[in-house]
């Protein structure tokens, strides 16, 4: 059986360990307002979050991009055309965010 790996596969360790990380900022964050923390520290601690999301999500993309869309180029045709445009998306949702 032929088993299709996404671009993450070799760093779904990594990831994960990552994603727990930021699981645990936002967490924290539910506590600060639980125990009545000052704005500007909340906020700190938001845009600690928010930054460890978007190298995530960069890293991810990059993954993308140099396993799906280069395989998908080489075998040309539709299939490439589509994940050209997925990443086009991915990155204007990422940008607008």
């Amino acid at each position: 059986m032929d088993e299709t790996h996404h671009g993450y596969h070799d760093q779904k360790d990594s990831h994960l360990k990552r994603l727990r990380r930021i699981e645990g900022q936002v967490r924290g964050l539910q506590r600060m307002v639980e125990e009545d923390k000052y704005c500007i520290d909340i906020l700190t601690q938001v845009s600690a979050a928010t930054k460890a999301l978007q190298s995530f999500s960069l890293e991810l993309l990059e993954e993308h991009l140099e396993h799906c869309v280069v395989d998908a180029a080489r075998r040309g045709g539709p299939e490439a055309q589509e994940k050209v445009r997925e990443a086009s998306d991915a990155i204007a949702r990422l940008v607008r965010s």
